[in-house]
């Protein structure tokens, strides 16, 4: 073995040891989505919250606890509504078209990784080495420019592009959930509305009876023009507070025409009628619900796909300092002739490898490797405020929920002891004690407790849904 041989086969030992060792480099390079940050939110709830899942442990119970929709919202009707908007909302269907559109650069992504075969035929006309003219026709197969990702840059943008595709389809979740807790909001408020207008219709019929006995006794000379007047006004208070309560009713009933993307269905129209709420129609919520259960948030969820995309976007601009390898091959015939472009002996093919390393870029790699980790760390401070803004919507609606309870309760007290006096005065005016004002007076009172109580008893089931959607209920769990 002459000299020159020896230095050929070290130099080819140096040049695969060096192609291996930035193989090695380029695959050894870490993923940065293994540890993410720390959820920066206590462990429990609030203890001052009071209520179901208050000041309790992280181990009381597993994080998948909550219901699907179908099985916590029990109205019928409420269910049926739920189901109209799914289908015709057209947030939900902005939100199906972005998924749509992720998904399908997810599989240009994907097709990146195995080589693109075409199908090719051409002429050219050049002059030949003696000055002539002459053409040559080819047709063939070809691969152009395939990139050996032996360094993971492909592999990272199909990551990248994977990563995108989890978070739109998280994204379409919270959309979906928050149109079901709207929808069930919007429908509770119409009930609300509902039911107050037919109580201050109920109050406005007992204020013209008080204002006809007290006419009477005007006419009698027992009631005085200042009691009178005094009556009037209070009719025409009641009549007053019709206006505003009938326009929020339809400012209710076009919000939920919005949601629905329809009009409301008849027989739902003909039960609002009935101005009762959804007594008993939503389930309780299992008591020792952890914090952990917030990572079922879909929110929380997008906010990790994108921590994820924003590593996987650093893996791809590092593995930008390392060679490119891409191979160029054709396979075809080629003849001077058309006619004889298929005929024996002009088959040809050919391969081109090519290998790029990057020298002098003017800081174009290092700009943007310095982009994607300042991405990382946006998405990371999303990711954490996500967790931090999903704990304060729980622990809000807990406290408030602590408060409307206790505050049902005593309204609750309230309305019983109303009911009791009324009870006493009309007993009393069966044997002559009392007059029919006094029983009017009673029953004004009895009715304005009801509208309290509805009050009361929306903002409760308000609450409800609420603290519902806060948890990150709604939909079946992703996979």
């Amino acid at each position: 073995m002459n000299k020159f041989t020896l230095t050929t086969a070290r130099r080819t030992h140096l040049a695969a040891a060096l192609l291996a060792s930035l193989f090695i480099g380029g695959c050894s390079m870490p993923r940065l989505h293994s540890l993410l940050p720390k959820a920066p939110v206590p462990a429990t709830w609030p203890s001052a919250a009071g209520s179901p899942g208050a000041a309790v442990s992280q181990t009381a119970m597993p994080a998948a606890a909550l219901p699907v929709w179908q099985s916590y919202f029990q109205d019928p009707e409420l269910s049926a509504l739920i189901r109209i908007a799914l289908d015709n909302n057209r947030d939900v269907r902005i939100a199906a078209g972005t998924l749509a559109q992720a998904r399908a650069q997810l599989s240009v992504r994907t097709a990146d990784e195995l080589p693109t075969v075409n199908l090719g035929a051409g002429a050219s006309r050049a002059p030949n080495a003696f000055g002539a003219m002459s053409t040559l026709f080819n047709t063939g197969l070809s691969i152009t420019a395939y990139e050996f990702d032996f360094f993971g840059r492909v592999a990272s943008l199909k990551e990248q592009a994977l990563a995108q595709y989890l978070a739109s389809q998280e994204a379409s979740r919270t959309a979906q959930i928050s149109l079901i807790s709207m929808v069930a909001q919007s429908w509770l408020a119409l009930q609300t509305d509902e039911a107050l207008l037919a109580s201050t219709r109920r109050l406005g019929v007992s204020r013209e009876r008080t204002l006809q006995l007290v006419q009477l006794r005007h006419q009698q000379g027992v009631a005085s023009d200042i009691e009178l007047q005094t009556n009037r006004a209070l009719l025409q208070s009641v009549r007053v507070a019709l206006g505003p309560l009938q326009r929020q009713r339809m400012l209710d009933e076009n919000t939920l025409v919005l949601l629905l993307g329809q009009d409301i269905p008849a027989a739902h129209k003909r039960a609002l009628g009935e101005g009762t709420l959804m007594r008993n129609s939503m389930a309780e919520l299992a008591p020792g619900i952890p914090s952990e259960v917030l990572t079922q948030r879909a929110d929380i969820r997008q906010a990790e796909h994108l921590l994820k995309a924003a590593d996987a976007n650093i893996q791809a601009a590092r593995a930008a300092f390392f060679p490119r390898i891409a191979l160029t091959a054709g396979l075809g015939s080629a003849s001077s002739e058309l006619s004889s472009l298929f005929s024996s002996g002009s088959w040809v093919f050919s391969v081109a490898p090519q290998l790029l390393l990057p020298l002098f870029d003017h800081g174009r790699n290092d700009a943007n490797l310095a982009t994607a980790q300042a991405a990382r760390e946006v998405a990371v401070a999303q990711y954490e405020k996500a967790i931090q803004s999903a704990f304060r919507e729980v622990s809000d609606a807990l406290t408030q929920r602590s408060g409307w309870q206790a505050q049902l309760e005593a309204q609750q007290a309230q309305h019983a002891a109303d009911l009791a006096r009324l009870e006493l005065v009309q007993l009393k005016l069966a044997h002559g004690a009392a007059s029919a004002l006094d029983v009017l007076e009673a029953e004004r009172s009895v009715l304005a407790d009801q509208q309290a109580l509805v009050l009361v008893q929306s903002a409760l089931l308000q609450n409800q849904i609420a603290l519902y959607k806060a948890l990150g209920g709604g939909l079946e769990p992703t996979p």
